[in-house]
């Protein structure tokens, strides 16, 4: 009896400890990530005029990052297990730190697209890193909730981000002849520079080397690390050529493509969709109602997926949430009641946020943890292709409309297909393992 309550205190006390030490860091590092990538939609308000875009510039602009995000993923995580998740994700932090802040200074459309492209580049290898790093120190039965506390980062970014990123935007605007815009992104691309040096000194690499673990911590953190592998690795692990294409891989790649073109359409395209709902808010007040949705959908992120965990439930703890984006989707373009319309891209965000953890556990059902790193990077590349076209797609609809949300019609009929393709989905180990 008393050996069992030992062994409950020492589980507690080092899953604690390595929460503590680790998923908020990760948090800050991924919700400067998202700040970097997203204010664009909140520049927008003003770049769009300061640089002559029309909204189908913009839309490939917003969306042009995930080409080269697609294009270096993959060698990113390789170079990731090579040289170890501390030294590369800080590296990777302070090269897209430096693109960032680069961006403050273009002064045409073709600068402003070979510098977010390069943002890209630069930040290529960072969410499927912490992915693949996370499953080094947690086991897989808390991996949806864990992992949902490192991507609230994104909602809490939007969060964060629209007040802030609009007040910089209003407050400094031609401050020693700088546009309010410029001063924002400048500003907002500083800290992953300082997050990449914190990085270096925070992270450790394996639970082995954590110093800040006892012996009995880490010896047993190591042990069960080891145990919760060994029992999703009885198939043989996949070459890296063979994970790239297996069908698995693939299938759950154009989930998340179709996914993405949906989620990150409407996050860089909610100020403007606000704007055009209501022209007499100021850009602070855009900020302030475009933040709104995303304090909704953290706290259901977070629940969900705890729920997902508690009953081990993976597939339709990712199927319904699509459904749910994509009815409200599909109700947002037949009103252009702002209080009403905003209900209903809040609901849809719900949905898109709370699908996230629960897929990522998908890859686990049918993949050994040393495939994880290439799988994870081919799945977010692929699927992250879907944050150039969604972005793209809205763009072109509002050249031709007048209207962005008209474009939220297409991105709910590619939300509904990805719950249908989520549902009928076959993923587990039985099944893909031969």
């Amino acid at each position: 009896m008393q050996q069992d309550e030992a062994a409950r205190a020492l589980e507690a006390r080092t899953t604690r400890k390595v929460f503590w030490r680790l998923i908020p860091a990760c948090f800050v590092l991924y919700m400067i990530s998202y700040l970097d990538r997203a204010n664009i939609g909140y520049a927008a308000l003003q770049m769009n005029h300061d640089l002559a875009l029309t909204s189908e510039a913009f839309g490939f602009a917003a969306g042009v990052f995930f080409l080269g995000y697609f294009l270096f993923e993959v060698p990113s995580n390789l170079a990731l297990n090579r040289f170890g998740p501390r030294i590369w994700i800080a590296r990777i932090l302070l090269t897209w730190g430096a693109v960032s802040v680069l961006t403050a200074f273009v002064q045409n459309a073709t600068q402003l697209y070979v510098l977010r492209f390069l943002l890209g580049v630069a930040e290529a290898g960072f969410f499927p890193g912490i992915i693949v790093y996370l499953t080094y120190w947690v086991r897989s039965k808390e991996q949806a909730a864990t992992v949902a506390f490192f991507l609230a980062a994104i909602p809490a970014s939007y969060l964060l981000g629209a007040p802030l990123s609009t007040l910089i935007m209003e407050r400094m605007d031609e401050v020693l002849g700088f546009g309010g815009w410029r001063w924002m992104i400048f500003l907002e691309g500083v800290p992953a520079i300082i997050g990449g040096v914190c990085a270096y000194g925070l992270l450790t690499d394996r639970p082995k080397d954590a110093k800040w673990l006892t012996p009995q911590e880490r010896d047993w953190l190591n042990a069960e690390i080891e145990a919760d592998h060994a029992q999703r690795g009885q198939v043989k692990p996949l070459g890296t050529l063979k994970t790239m294409l297996a069908p698995g891989v693939l299938y759950l790649s154009v989930i998340y493509f179709i996914y993405q073109c949906g989620n990150l359409g409407i996050g860089y395209w909610t100020p403007q969709i606000v704007k055009h709902l209501s022209k007499s808010l100021t850009a602070f007040q855009i900020g302030l109602v475009s933040a709104a949705p995303y304090a909704v959908a953290t706290v259901a992120m977070v629940l969900w997926s705890k729920n997902s965990d508690r009953t081990g439930e993976r597939r339709w703890h990712s199927a319904l949430p699509l459904l749910v984006a994509g009815l409200a989707l599909a109700a947002t373009v037949l009103t252009r009641d702002i209080v009403l319309s905003m209900v209903l891209l809040t609901l849809a965000l719900t949905g898109l946020y709370a699908f996230k953890s629960p897929f990522w556990s998908l890859p686990g059902l049918f993949l050994t943890r040393s495939s994880a790193a290439v799988s994870v990077a081919v799945i977010n590349s692929i699927g992250n292709l879907g944050g150039f076209a969604g972005p793209y797609a809205l763009g072109w609809v509002k050249t031709r409309t007048g209207d962005p949300a008209q474009g939220l019609l297409f991105l709910a009929v590619l939300t509904l297909v990805a719950f249908v393709m989520t549902a009928a989905a076959r993923l587990n180990s039985g099944e893909t393992k031969a």
